[in-house]
């Protein structure tokens, strides 16, 4: 492809509001162009690398036996209703009326309509297990779309299901779905973990996430610096203390003024004396279903809300308002404290170790100090906290590490969260009926796209993996002779034959400005053909993602370029 003749359009400068590397150098790149919030077109660069991203998705899924087909993507509210998603997505549903006042809305994922189809077709134990997957837009209305490609409203989505007769058999294409989709993040070139996950809104139980390392990535992960053990914060696990402190040696407690002392550091350093805020216990108050109760964690850790919302057996917990606070408690927010708390108490292991606490006494303007677990409160005693650096890995108890990361796949058992609700059922040996055991997994094709780039990038621009480039090489010649232009449509004939894919700089440019577009793009080998080095038989060959340049003979360069494009596609 002469650049030329290609549509690339670059410039020197993002949109304000684009802030991820990945949003930026994507616009800047010609990659991509915003239509309105949330929604982007896809340029014929950016296109080039979903489309990779979206073969090399297909294989893997092809190679695992799945087989793909096309679901609509205006779907019926019906179907919804069954699940009771209509009301239960929310706003972040996109519902539309058709002309005679039927509802409709667009697919933000395909459980139900996958179901149903499945309920009409599979009757027999005999034709599962089945495993169905597509390729497709998805719609959710995001409240705050952002970081380009990232968070959207409009996104690209491989979604698969496997339909089996109980759940060891279900566990099976699990396990080759984990296979395959460590094959497809291999193959990416990109640099992940495979952490344990929360559900969330999709249900099921055994869920893992395959989260690509980045800096700039919103999840926080922790994993393991011995074993393989790793995990989404939202629920990963430590090494918790056990039983309570002992409080013999403790003082009687006492109730102290603090006025204006609201956060953990305004009283640590109001009362000074060597206080340090793991001797506090941070009180908060969540709103439950239909009650009012108190988490306790230590002064020096943060509440794990998805952990709070299970120990109560709740889908979710919203933190109390400030009338709710007062209304419990008596006291204004800030004054809180589990001794004397009339409702329901959810320690944190941690915290019933501290023997000699400090924590709110439901009075303004005081807290109590000398206060213990056991002696002066009492409460459930589960794990809560959000785990982080440092904490004990829960299978071998070496530290953990924390990472950020990008969700890129999800995968889940889901059971038969769906198929129960909506009469998926078949046949046994017996003829007895039951329920299809299901798996859903996931990829977003489109993030991935601005997921690589988040891992993969400089001060100067993208460093695409060699098997999701837009193109393998850049050739860029350099100078007014006609000798170097020529060499490069030669090389660029040479290396199409070879099966290369070539981008060859054909613009009246300055050789700077060549330099930064090629830098800014990303491709992975850059090789400039000038007169000096035509002089010496040599041409200029630099990869992306090295400091260094290299000089390689002009005789044999096609074959010697190919090699290096296959050892790095291998």
């Amino acid at each position: 492809m002469r650049y030329s003749r290609a549509f690339i359009p670059t410039v020197k400068e993002a949109p304000k509001d684009a802030t991820s590397p990945s949003h930026v150098l994507l616009l800047r790149g010609g990659f991509i162009r915003m239509v309105g919030a949330g929604i982007y077109e896809m340029l014929p660069m950016g296109l080039r690398v979903m489309n990779k991203i979206g073969a090399i998705v297909r294989e893997e899924m092809d190679r695992a036996g799945a087989h793909e087909l096309l679901m609509p993507a205006m779907l019926p509210r019906e179907y919804f209703e069954e699940s009771g998603r209509w009301d239960s997505f929310g706003s972040t549903l996109l519902r539309l009326s058709d002309r005679k006042g039927g509802d409709y809305h667009l697919g933000p994922t395909h459980e139900e309509i996958i179901t149903d189809l499945v309920r009409r077709e599979v009757k027999s134990y005999r034709q599962m297990p089945l495993n169905l997957y597509q390729v497709q837009m998805k719609y959710r209305d995001e409240p705050r779309p952002r970081a380009g490609l990232l968070r959207c409203r409009e996104f690209l989505m491989k979604d698969a299901y496997s339909f089996d007769v109980d759940e060891a058999a279900a566990t099976q294409s699990y396990e080759q779905m984990r296979d395959a989709y460590h094959r497809i993040f291999t193959r990416l070139g990109l640099e992940y973990r495979v952490v344990s996950a929360d559900s969330g809104a999709m249900g099921g139980s055994t869920s893992a996430e395959f989260q690509v390392l980045a800096s700039t990535g919103e999840d926080a992960i922790v994993a393991c610096s011995s074993c393989d053990y790793a995990a989404n914060v939202e629920v990963a696990e430590t090494k918790e203390p056990e039983g309570a402190a002992s409080s013999a040696e403790a003082p009687a407690r006492e109730r102290v003024s603090t006025p204006g002392a609201k956060t953990i550091d305004e009283v640590v350093a109001f009362l000074g004396d060597g206080l340090t805020s793991a001797r506090m216990l941070k009180s908060l108050l969540y709103v439950a279903g239909e009650e009012v109760v108190m988490a306790v964690v230590r002064g020096d850790r943060e509440l794990n809300e998805i952990k709070l919302a299970r120990a109560l057996g709740v889908p979710e917990v919203f933190l109390a308002s400030d009338a709710d606070v007062r209304k419990a408690t008596g006291a204004e927010p800030g004054f809180a404290g589990p001794v004397g708390f009339g409702g329901r108490v959810i320690v944190d292991p941690e915290a019933a170790q501290v023997a000699d606490g400090v924590t709110g006494a439901n009075e303004t303007d005081a807290h109590l100090v000398h206060v213990a677990y056991g002696r002066d409160f009492e409460g459930e005693v589960r794990a809560i906290r959000a785990v982080g650096e440092g904490d004990p890995c829960p299978r071998c108890a070496s530290p953990l590490r924390a990472y950020r990361g990008i969700e890129g796949g999800h995968i889940f058992i889901l059971g038969t969260h769906y198929s129960a609700k909506m009469g998926a059922t078949f046949l046994d040996e017996d003829g007895q009926s039951h329920p299809v055991v299901m798996g859903c997994y996931g990829i977003g094709v489109s993030r991935l796209v601005a997921t690589a780039v988040e891992q993969n990038h400089d001060d100067n621009g993208i460093r695409w993996p060699m098997a999701i480039a837009p193109y393998h090489v850049m050739l860029t010649p350099i100078g007014k002779d006609d000798e170097p232009r020529e060499v490069a449509e030669r090389l660029h004939d040479e290396l199409a034959a070879l099966g290369v894919e070539v981008l060859l700089d054909d613009r009246n440019e300055r050789p700077g400005v060549k330099f930064k577009d090629a830098d800014l793009i990303g491709i992975p080998l850059r090789v400039t053909v000038g007169k000096r080095g035509l002089t010496n038989g040599e041409l200029e060959l630099k990869a992306r993602d090295a400091d260094d340049n290299e000089m390689i003979p002009l005789e044999g360069a096609a074959e010697a370029i190919a090699a290096r494009v296959r050892e790095a596609l291998a």
